[in-house]
């Protein structure tokens, strides 16, 4: 077959299929170039999954009546400025369109009306575009002083190929919404309003420009839990400027879907700053848990490249490893910030695991799990072992710890002046109320393994051992930067029988273990010989820490940059060297460990991101037996 042009119309809707792949594309295409025109009030309306309609309405300066014609003509934009020599560079992108694809697009694979008042005019007018052929132009009615209102009807009724691998109109919708969503985001000073089916689902007032009018517009959109769990980002390294907010580790989703990014006001789904993103949180949430974020980076638009693809979803960097570093960095630094705080929907989801129960039926007669126990009681006089037969494990408990009476007493009364002035004095300091500490003074141990501490307005639980996993792993990563992680010779090598291709690796990373005070070498074809361990574990289980990093590498040997890898079998090695569940601890040590974890960073969730306390206000166990 010989070469042959293609004709305009075909051109053209060859290019709508990269542009406008469905009906959220357009909107994006057309929300985008309302903002450019500086719209501060935007009106998106969509009717059967925005197939059927799509109207978006502005306020912003509208299009000139000489330069209507034009912007229906591919490739014509208002947005690039060629210069003296008439090249245009389009490296120097400061909008968020100027490709001058998405009207004629839009416009060859459906019916196209664009009504518009100019701020220089007093006159609207109005241009349509159906199936790729333009129409004169006509005046109309406009109802604002000056905007633009675009309405699209039958969406690809010009390609009805395409119109097939559309979804339903629910999931359409769904995609308008997520779309508008991620425009609002970036853009808190301008007001959003969105209606499907004539139905408003989404109504934004603008918000001050700013990081707190970002978080309301945040909140609004990703619902209140991310606001009270959301940490201010904010570092600039190199120009390059990063903010935003990230959740907690506690507050981790199953899923990736609440992960918003942005470069230079635009929404992106870039691998590189997903990546970091996941990086950045290596530390604290298990493999299959996903932080929450929205993060804004702001940078030279001669650093990074828009123009890889018609729809702008991805960039190209320069120095990616300047972007990488800045995100990982500013994150981590973010999470150090929080100390031991934990989510408070670990509070709300402990309490609402909570139901009001009165043990006692209509007739009077006990109903509960332990009815049969009750049936029997002979009051609180009754014989130890007589009490222990009708309440099994009332005698049992793990530890108990009550005020000693021996301790200073705390004075109720205002103190005399000589008292204060002996207190305060350098030779006699007044110690610290344990209840006024942010975890409190530990007055219990239940089921060996959780801690009940009571503060001054309500009462914390601890995961003994994900508490002092933390508190390991902490230890472990500040010796391993220090280069003097202390090490045990065993008394007899170990050795540990891997699959072949397992103990290469695991030989192969000796000197990254040794950092970590684990000495091991080669032993045949299928073993590896280990002499030493971190001193801090202890009598350790060589055979299975030594198999789980043999599982860890065999993972992430290529997915993590080498700090991470460490990191991921740093927190493999503070898991079997934490206290266990099931250890009785005394009072001391209990609140010794909650004091640790009041000084140690990061010690509000284990390294699988889940949380190693509760804490319940008072108000909220009043609230549980009716008193508010």
């Amino acid at each position: 077959m010989p070469i042959r042009r293609l004709p305009p119309e075909t051109v053209n809707r060859i290019a709508a299929g990269e542009v406008v792949e469905r009906p959220a594309s357009a909107i994006k295409e057309l929300v985008e170039n309302a903002l450019d025109a500086g719209g501060r009030n935007i009106e998106i309306q969509a009717d059967g999954g925005g197939l059927s309609r799509i109207l978006i309405a502005d306020d912003g300066k509208g299009i000139p009546k000489d330069e209507l014609p034009l912007a229906v003509e591919r490739h014509a934009t208002s947005k690039l400025e060629p210069d003296d020599a008439g090249d245009v560079d389009l490296l120097r992108i400061h909008t968020l369109g100027f490709r001058g694809e998405a009207l004629p697009s839009i416009g060859s694979v459906a019916r196209l009306s664009i009504t518009t008042r100019s701020r220089d005019e007093t006159d609207a007018w109005s241009i349509q575009v159906e199936g790729g052929e333009t129409r004169p132009l006509a005046p109309a009615p406009f109802p604002g002083p000056h905007g633009a209102r675009v309405e699209v009807r039958d969406l690809f009724y010009a390609t009805p190929a395409r119109l097939k691998f559309m979804k339903s109109e629910r999931a359409e919708a769904m995609a308008i919404s997520e779309e508008i969503k991620r425009q609002a985001m970036a853009h808190e000073a301008v007001a959003f309003t969105l209606s499907l089916d004539g139905k408003v689902a989404l109504r934004l007032p603008a918000e001050h420009p700013g990081d707190e009018g970002r978080l309301r517009r945040l909140a609004a959109l990703l619902g209140r839990d991310f606001e009270a769990n959301a940490l201010l980002i904010d570092q600039e390294r190199d120009g390059v400027r990063l903010s935003g907010y990230a959740g907690l580790p506690t507050y981790s989703r199953g899923n990736a879907a609440h992960q918003y990014l942005f470069v230079n006001g635009r929404p992106v789904k870039d691998r590189l700053l997903q990546g970091a993103l996941r990086g950045a949180y290596a530390d604290f949430l298990a493999r299959d848990r996903h932080p929450a974020a929205a993060l804004f980076l702001d940078i030279d638009p001669l650093y990074v490249d828009v123009n890889v693809h018609p729809a702008k979803a991805e960039v190209r960097f320069r120095d990616p490893a300047l972007v990488r570093g800045l995100i990982v960095g500013a994150l981590r630094h973010a999470l150090h910030a929080a100390g031991h705080r934990a989510s408070t929907t670990v509070a709300a989801d402990a309490l609402s695991g909570f139901r009001p129960h009165t043990g006692v039926t209509q007739s009077g007669e006990w109903r509960g799990a332990s009815g049969e126990g009750w049936s029997g009681w002979t009051g609180w006089d009754a014989p130890a072992s007589q009490t222990a037969q009708v309440l099994p494990g009332l005698n049992e408990r793990s530890a108990r710890v009550e005020p000693s009476w021996d301790s200073p007493s705390w004075p109720s009364q205002p103190a005399q002046a000589s008292d204060l002035a002996t207190r305060h004095s350098p030779l006699a300091t007044q110690p610290q109320d344990p209840l006024d500490y942010p975890l409190g003074a530990a007055r219990g141990q239940l089921h060996a393994n959780y801690i009940v501490a009571q503060t001054r307005d309500g009462l914390v639980i601890v995961d003994q051992h994900a508490a002092h996993e933390r508190l390991v792993y902490e230890r472990m990563k500040a010796q391993m930067a220090q280069g003097a992680v202390t090490r045990q010779t065993l008394l007899t090598p170990e050795v540990v029988d891997l699959d072949p291709a397992e103990a290469e690796r695991v030989a192969g990373r000796a000197e990254e273990l040794a950092e970590m005070g684990l000495i091991v070498e080669a032993f045949g074809a299928g073993a590896v010989l280990v002499r030493e361990t971190p001193a801090m574990l202890g009598d350790t289980d060589v055979q299975g820490l030594i198999r789980d990093i043999a599982d860890d590498l065999s993972e992430h040997g290529q997915a993590l940059s080498l700090k991470e890898r460490l990191a991921a079998i740093c927190g493999t090695m503070a898991c079997h060297g934490s206290v266990r569940s099931g250890r009785v601890l005394s009072a001391p040590e209990m609140n010794a460990l909650l004091r640790q974890m009041e000084a140690t960073p990061h010690s509000g969730q284990c390294n699988h991101g889940r949380p190693t306390y509760v804490e319940l206000k008072l108000h909220d166990l009043e609230k549980l037996f009716g008193r508010r």
